[in-house]
C-alpha cells in the first residue's frame, strides 16, 4: 500500500548499467532519520551490509568535531525500498531533464549500501554541534532490487577500494603534527634529507631512498609526548638533534650519503633502516631523555650504536627480535625486544614493562 505523504528531495538522474540512479543533497540531520542499519542480528547471508564496528564511530565524530571548518566527507550510497518516481524540469531535450525532484514514498526504507559508519559519526557528532545539522551531504540513491543486488553493490562499491600508503596519508595530512614535524625533519635532517621515500611504505632494492616517511612518522611519535608537538620549533630541534647523534653513529647512513654504499644495499644486508629499528630508536631515545632529564651528552650515550652488529645475517641477535624467519617484524613485541636488544648495546636499564617482555623471550630461547 503506498503511503499518501512522500519525502521530496532535489535530484539529479543519472544512468549505469541501464539502471537509473539519483544524487542529491540530504542535510546532516535528516541521516539518522531517513537511513537506517541493515538489522545486524541476521546472520550476514541475510544481510546487506556489513555489521558496523562501533569502535571507528567516535574517531571519525572527533575529526568533524575538530574540524568543523575544513572536514571533507565523500557521497553516502543508499537503497530506496519503496516507491520512486523522479519529475525532470524542462524537456526531454534540454540538460535539465537530468535535474528535477525525487519523490519517494514515506513508508520506503533507505538502506546505507556504502557510508554506515559516516552516518553513526554524523549523528554522534550532532549531538555536541547541533549547528552542524543544516549543512548537507550527498547521497546517491539507488532503487532496491532486493536482498542479493544490495549484497552485490556491496561488494562491487568495496572491490576496488585500495587504502593510500602509509607513507603518502603522512605526506598529505596537514592537521596532524608528528606528520608535520616527520616531512620537516626529511628536507631539514642531513640524516634524512633527500633519502625519505615519502609515497611507497615499502622500498625496493632499486630505491635510492633509504628510509620512509611512515616509518619516521612513526619514530617520531614513539620518541615525543603528545604534549611536545605542541611546540613545533622545540620539537624540530630535539628531532633533529636527536637524530642528527644517532646519524653520525651509523657508518652505513654517512656511507648512503657520501655516496659509498647504495641505499638498495644497505636494505638488503643491514636492518637499522627499516621501520622497527628506527621505532626502536625513537623509544630509545625518549627513554635518554627522560632519564637524564634534558641534560643528555648524546655523542658519549650513543656512540656505542657503532658496536652494534645490525646486518641480517646476525640472526643470533635479531632473529626473533627484529626478523622472524628472516623476514623484517612489525609488531609491538618485537619492537620492544629490538628496544631492549639496543639500549643494553648502550648500557641502558629496561623499564619493568620491557623486562617482562625480555624475560619471556630469553626464556622461551633455552
Amino acid at each position: 500500500m503506498t503511503s499518501p505523504f512522500s519525502y521530496t528531495f532535489p535530484a539529479i538522474r543519472g544512468v549505469q548499467a541501464g539502471r537509473e540512479f539519483y544524487v542529491s543533497m540530504c542535510p546532516l540531520r535528516l541521516l539518522a532519520k531517513l537511513f537506517v542499519f541493515d538489522n545486524e542480528e541476521l546472520m550476514p547471508e541475510l544481510r546487506a551490509q556489513r555489521s558496523i564496528n562501533r569502535s571507528r564511530v567516535p574517531e571519525i565524530a572527533r575529526y568533524i568535531i575538530a574540524n568543523t571548518g575544513s572536514y571533507t566527507f565523500s557521497a553516502i550510497t543508499a537503497s530506496i525500498d519503496g516507491k520512486v518516481s523522479f519529475e525532470p524540469v524542462g524537456s526531454s531535450d534540454t540538460a535539465h531533464f537530468r535535474m528535477g525532484t525525487l519523490t519517494v514514498d514515506m513508508d520506503a526504507k533507505f538502506i546505507v549500501n556504502d557510508g554506515q559508519h559516516r552516518r553513526a559519526a554524523i549523528e554522534q557528532a550532532l549531538g555536541e554541534k547541533p549547528e552542524l545539522g543544516d549543512e548537507t551531504i550527498a547521497v546517491v540513491f539507488f532503487h532496491d532490487r532486493g536482498l542479493e543486488r544490495c549484497q552485490q553493490m556491496f561488494a562491487d562499491l568495496n572491490r576496488h577500494a585500495v587504502k593510500p600508503s602509509p607513507s603518502l596519508s603522512v605526506l598529505y595530512d596537514h592537521r596532524n603534527a608528528a606528520a608535520n614535524l616527520a616531512k620537516h625533519l626529511g628536507l631539514t635532517s642531513k640524516v634524512f634529507r633527500n633519502l625519505i621515500e615519502t609515497e611507497r611504505s615499502s622500498l625496493s632494492k632499486r630505491s635510492r631512498k633509504l628510509f620512509t616517511l611512515s616509518a619516521l612518522h612513526f619514530a617520531i611519535l614513539e620518541m615525543l609526548s603528545e604534549q611536545e608537538f605542541e611546540d613545533f620549533a622545540a620539537a624540530s630541534k630535539k628531532c633533529n638533534e636527536f637524530w642528527g647523534a644517532v646519524g653520525e653513529h651509523i657508518p652505513e647512513w654517512i656511507y648512503v650519503r657520501e655516496g659509498r654504499m647504495t641505499a638498495g644495499e644497505v636494505r638488503q644486508d643491514f636492518i637499522h633502516s627499516h621501520a622497527i629499528v628506527l621505532h626502536a630508536l625513537g623509544r630509545v631515545g625518549k627513554f635518554i631523555y627522560q632519564a637524564n632529564a634534558g641534560n643528555t651528552d648524546l655523542n658519549s650515550v650513543l656512540e656505542k650504536l657503532r658496536d652494534i652488529d645490525w646486518a641480517r645475517t646476525n640472526v643470533s641477535t635479531w632473529e626473533g627480535r627484529a626478523m622472524i624467519g628472516g623476514r623484517m617484524a612489525k609488531n609491538s613485541q618485537n619492537i620492544t625486544l629490538t628496544c631492549n636488544q639496543i639500549k643494553r648495546s648502550l648500557g641502558l636499564s629496561l623499564t619493568p614493562e620491557e623486562q617482562v617482555i625480555e624475560s619471556a623471550f630469553t626464556a622461551a630461547r633455552q
